[in-house]
């Protein structure tokens, strides 16, 4: 009886950090999506008023980096921060990159990648600002930003721009178009969907979105 039992538990068993339904390798050119809609399982945040955060949609652009589509934020008045979620890709350790190529705001402009987040305003933010020019990591509590770590860097708006964060247990490690610009330990969240941001004014253009669970 023993053995049947822990059969049967090893069989309902999954990880907590893992959504069954996601592949343990996930990439979005977005060129297969319908223009002017979310991708399939993309789900846009709220404001603390209720609105939408942001108006994110698929589009066709020869500005393309996998030609022809891009994800975007194109909405080019407001405040707060923009964030869509991925419903279904989830980890505690990953392998996460974007491409990105800022294309306007005055307030704001760029974006970023969010990671381990507990809903829209609960999460690790990695993000990229041409007008600051510097890329910064925070942790998102509550919806109030801390900054963890600053790097500055030439963020060139005519180009296509690259992150890629590296986290397992409490290490962070953050690259920016392939050079590696923070190494660091924080344990503010454990477990957690990802996302992209921008912010406020921010019309920004994503493209190769990859997703890589590490064990």
């Amino acid at each position: 009886m023993t053995w049947l039992l822990l059969l049967l538990l090893l069989c309902l068993w999954e990880p907590a950090y893992v959504d069954a339904s996601m592949r343990e390798d996930s990439t979005w050119n977005f060129d297969e999506d319908r223009s002017g809609e979310l991708p399939p399982k993309f789900m846009i945040g709220t404001f603390f008023d209720g609105r939408p955060a942001g108006d994110w949609q698929v589009m066709s652009t020869p500005k393309a980096l996998s030609p022809q589509k891009v994800f975007a934020q194109i909405r080019e008045k407001g405040a707060g921060y923009n964030v869509v979620l991925i419903e279904d890709a989830q980890a505690a350790n990953l392998d996460l990159s974007v491409s990105f190529l800022p294309i306007s705001g005055k307030t704001d402009m760029g974006g970023g990648l969010i990671l381990r987040a507990a809903d829209d305003r609960n999460y690790y933010l990695i993000r990229a600002n041409p007008l600051e020019q510097n890329i910064r990591l925070y942790h998102v509590v509550q919806g109030i930003r801390k900054m963890l770590k600053n790097h500055d860097d030439i963020i060139d708006i005519k180009m296509w721009h690259r992150l890629d964060v590296v986290n397992q247990g409490c290490r962070i490690q953050i690259f920016y178009d392939e050079k590696p610009i923070f190494d660091l330990c924080d344990d503010t969240f454990k477990v957690g969907r990802i996302g992209l941001w921008t912010k406020s004014d921010a019309v920004t253009y994503f493209d190769d979105l990859r997703f890589h669970i590490l064990p």
